[in-house]
């Protein structure tokens, strides 16, 4: 089971717990404790959990391995879990309806992101401003202008969702509050256009990627640069975080993949093998692989811990436009431009299942936090719903005009939105 023990010793006899929190997306328990008179958080992390997983060894595992679990306290972890496996148990074979339709902005959309919850939504747009967007009704809450050109990277700080942060092609990315729309701070200090960004997990950071071949990384509190990440030689289009902040990982047009220590900004690894431009590259959940897609038509597995090559993904006759892990880290989806998408397992490398029946280009997919569908976007102007394991097409999203290039789920897997170039957003539940 991978929970993570920590190590018994004097430190821990000093730490009192507060509270226990079900996490229900990967299986979790999260562990509010003081040591030292510090409120801190650490996390039971569940992967393998499923609905026959045998509750009062599991308990009695992890009594064993956290010291924080006494044996007060197993009562109350064995009836989280049993909440777990129900949940686990309660797959989202939801059909999704067209909500709503909304005509965001005049001039194309660049991208859409949903808060944690999906109670509220974010468009970005080449009218140079970022919307924010009221779900349930529909409503627009804010409009976040002060960019000179196109606003191209959004994101919420999720979990939290309090605050906006907004790259351009004007070269500097903005910090917003959700709250009032107002900007809390504009980072400046890229020489070209800002293409992709992304907060912490804690959010004390907002990471930039640029045209200029450098990623930034910026202190929210007080709008300062920390680090330059240099050492590319072509543009960043992709970068992303860890489950546990300390490491940020970039992907560029110059065919490789850096692994940076996010909290000396030091380079740790350089991925090399891809031969064409990197398209995507992230971390499974527990920070023990990497995945990067490639116009080379390929995805690469990569282990974490040392930056060796584990496996190559093939199948693909175009370039791979988007992959992603699903929650648990189980398995791999991978979206291409030759119109199809393919499942593999992680642990395998097999591909379990092809995704076939869009007419035109994958530029984005996705799982759902439950882990069994998956959402595609595609240039044919639909969106689809596929069945992860057997790869069957459950449901096709049909109404945009023009092509798809940004669709999401929301963090419990009943709202999904879609983003298009008829400069409209549409809002299924």
């Amino acid at each position: 089971m991978a929970t993570k023990p920590i190590s018994c010793g004097p430190e821990s006899e000093k730490m009192k717990l507060k509270s226990l929190l079900l996490r229900y997306y990967p299986p979790g328990i999260m562990l509010e404790y003081e040591k030292r008179g510090e409120l801190k958080t650490k996390s039971i992390d569940l992967l393998d959990l499923e609905p026959s997983t045998d509750v009062n060894a599991l308990v009695e595992e992890i009594h064993k391995a956290e010291p924080l679990i006494t044996a007060s306290r197993t009562e109350q972890v064995k009836f989280l879990i049993q909440r777990l496996q129900e949940k686990l148990g309660q797959h989202g074979n939801h059909k999704f309806y067209l909500f709503k339709v909304l005509r965001a902005h005049i001039l194309p959309l660049t991208n859409v992101a949903l808060n944690k919850s999906g109670s509220c939504f974010i468009t970005g747009s080449y009218d140079r401003t970022c919307k924010l967007w009221d779900t349930a009704s529909g409503e627009e809450l804010h409009t976040l202008e002060g960019h000179r050109n196109v606003v191209y990277a959004i994101a919420f700080n999720n979990p939290y969702g309090d605050k906006i942060a907004t790259g351009s092609f004007d070269k500097t990315c903005k910090l917003w509050s959700v709250e009032t729309g107002k900007c809390y701070h504009t980072f400046r200090g890229h020489t070209a256009e800002i293409v992709c960004l992304s907060f912490n997990p804690q959010s004390t950071l907002v990471a930039t990627g640029s045209m200029d071949t450098t990623a930034k990384l910026w202190n929210i509190q007080n709008g300062e640069e920390v680090f330059t990440l240099t050492g590319h030689s072509a543009e960043i289009i992709s970068l992303s975080f860890n489950t546990s902040g300390d490491k940020i990982i970039t992907g560029s047009f110059d065919h490789t993949v850096v692994v940076w220590d996010a909290e000396t900004g030091r380079k740790v690894y350089t991925l090399i093998g891809h031969c064409a431009e990197i398209s995507s590259a992230l971390f499974n959940w527990d920070c023990s692989l990497i995945l990067t897609g490639s116009m080379d038509k390929t995805c690469m597995l990569w282990d974490a811990t040392n930056g060796k090559c584990m496996a190559t993904l093939t199948g693909h006759d175009d370039e791979i436009l988007d992959s992603c892990f699903d929650y648990a880290g189980k398995l791999i989806a991978t979206a291409s431009a030759d119109g199809t998408a393919r499942v593999f397992s992680a642990a395998t490398r097999k591909c379990i299942a092809k995704l076939e029946g869009h007419e035109g280009e994958i530029s984005k997919i996705s799982f759902n936090p439950q882990g069994n569908r998956l959402l595609t976007g595609s240039s044919d102007k639909t969106a689809r719903i596929w069945d992860a394991q057997t790869g069957q097409c459950f449901q096709v999203l049909e109404g945009h005009t023009d092509e798809i290039f940004s669709c999401a789920f929301n963090y419990k897997g009943n709202i999904v939105i879609t983003g298009s170039k008829d400069n409209t957003c549409r809002i299924w539940r």
